[in-house]
């Protein structure tokens, strides 16, 4: 039985930069779709989001990210503003459609160079870039062929790797494979809530399998190509607790854990997918060929934690497959974000332990961590206090993490700038930089001015006093 982390409650410290070590990366995590605009220039082919905005009634308010922030003709003051942020570190997605229009055969240089600009941008001003090469927006004609359902694309994929790579492997050497595989095959082939909004068993179980194999074929990809890149890939895991101690409730958190945490982790690891707890996961083997299992494993430099709140898991015995359910937040007399997710900092604690537990991660970076809240724009000022406290709350337990000797090397805010939250539209805005999407003008929040304080490079403290500047 998995066991599921209590202790310890939730312990304020008084830290500052200096104490998680010179080398921990501070900074900040974008994507593609979510804000670059520019869905039709240049060159670029439609993605499932493209697709997926225009044709369903599943977007709240029929948003879209056509537009966005407009990142893709604002990125150079954009990234001027993460340097005056005090940001070194930028994780960002690239389009596949922008430079494969159609996923495979045929380069768009427009795209290409585009992505060279921001690259170039960000080492100009000494912003270490970050890539993602997968954060969810396969392109349309892929999808078409059966986009993730399709075996084939392993080999659509590894050649957009390979074309990414060797485009843009000389100055970036940090990437990410795919982001939270288990979210885009679930929401997307499986509830139908997502891009390509498919739904049905078979889908979802084809798709997390091709996936699964993605992830490992993409880290063996970028290694062959630059051997010295650090490679990784990240997974949204969030900290699970039964309902109650009863047995039936335990037993469904562990089918829980293994749909939403283990699924993609434990293949990479060698260790195969989390039969075991979840007996649905065998149906797999009809979508595996000979010599799959040792594909599906690779040694990753580094793994993306993506933590936002922690679930709790009932029994239910008309949930269909896992027989349990996810108790939501507003029924819980809890703390809650826009996004009903609980605040509870604890639960980054216990990710964090969880992940380590694993002998075969050797790192553990935090890719994705922040909060959306109400903000209101008074007088140029947005004073979003629940978000710094959010901010400050969840890197007390990454620090008592590492001081618990969790190899967790750096911590990336979700997000820079507001905005498209896919299903959401723009209501959820989780940016340490307010966006107003009619004007594109952006305005740093408070949280934002404190994280830019926080991780700001001083000279060296000469007492005491100056060695705690930043108390909390």
């Amino acid at each position: 039985m998995v066991k599921f982390w209590k202790k310890p409650e939730f312990n304020m410290m008084e830290f500052n930069k200096e104490d998680f070590g010179e080398d921990f990366k501070w900074g900040v995590s974008t994507a593609a779709y979510q804000i670059e605009g520019g869905h039709d220039l240049h060159g670029k082919g439609p993605s499932i989001w493209d697709t997926f905005t225009q044709k369903s009634k599943k977007i709240a308010d029929n948003h879209h990210g056509n537009i966005a922030c407009d990142f893709y003709n604002n990125y150079a003051d954009d990234i001027q503003l993460l340097n005056e942020m005090n940001i070194r570190h930028y994780r960002f997605s690239i389009s596949w459609s922008r430079i494969m229009p159609l996923g495979t055969g045929v380069v768009n240089m427009e795209g290409i160079n585009y992505y060279n600009r921001v690259i170039n941008r960000c080492l100009e001003l000494n912003i270490t870039p970050w890539v993602t090469l997968y954060h969810w927006d396969l392109p349309q004609a892929l999808e078409q062929k059966g986009g993730w359902t399709n075996r084939e694309i392993i080999g659509w994929f590894s050649e957009f790797v390979k074309c990414s790579v060797s485009h843009f492997g000389d100055r970036v050497k940090h990437w990410m494979v795919l982001n939270e595989p288990g979210v885009f095959t679930g929401a997307g082939y499986f509830l139908g809530v997502h891009a390509p909004g498919r739904k049905g068993l078979n889908n979802f179980l084809a798709a997390v399998h091709h996936a699964a194999l993605c992830q490992a074929e993409g880290g063996r990809i970028i290694k062959q190509l630059y051997k010295d890149s650090k490679v990784g890939t990240t997974f949204s895991y969030s900290h699970l607790e039964p309902a109650t101690l009863k047995d039936k409730d335990i037993a469904a958190t562990a089918k829980v854990d293994a749909l939403l945490n283990r699924m993609f982790i434990e293949p990479l690891l060698g260790m195969g997918y989390p039969v075991n707890d979840l007996k649905i996961l065998k149906r797999i083997e009809k979508f595996m060929l000979p010599g799959d299992e040792s594909k599906l494993a690779f040694e990753m430099d580094f793994i993306g934690l993506q933590n936002y709140t922690r679930e709790l898991v009932a029994h239910a015995l008309f949930m269909p497959f896992v027989k349990a359910k996810i108790i939501k937040a507003n029924k819980r007399n809890v703390d809650c974000t826009l996004m009903n997710w609980e605040v509870y900092p604890p639960s980054i604690y216990h990710a964090l332990k969880r992940l380590n537990n694993y002998p075969g991660i050797k790192e553990i970076i935090i890719t994705e961590n922040g909060a959306a809240f109400k903000d209101e724009l008074i007088n140029d000022n947005i004073e979003d206090v629940k978000r710094t406290e959010y901010l400050k709350n969840y890197i007390t337990q990454v620090l008592l993490a590492q001081n618990e000797g969790v190899n967790v090397t750096g911590y990336f805010v979700w997000t820079f700038l507001d905005n498209f939250e896919w299903a959401e539209g723009f209501h959820p805005r989780f940016g340490l930089v307010y966006v107003d999407f009619e004007t594109q003008k952006r305005t740093i929040k408070a949280s934002g001015k404190w994280y830019s304080d926080f991780i700001k490079d001083r000279p060296q403290a000469t007492n005491e006093s100056e060695e705690k500047n930043i108390l909390l």
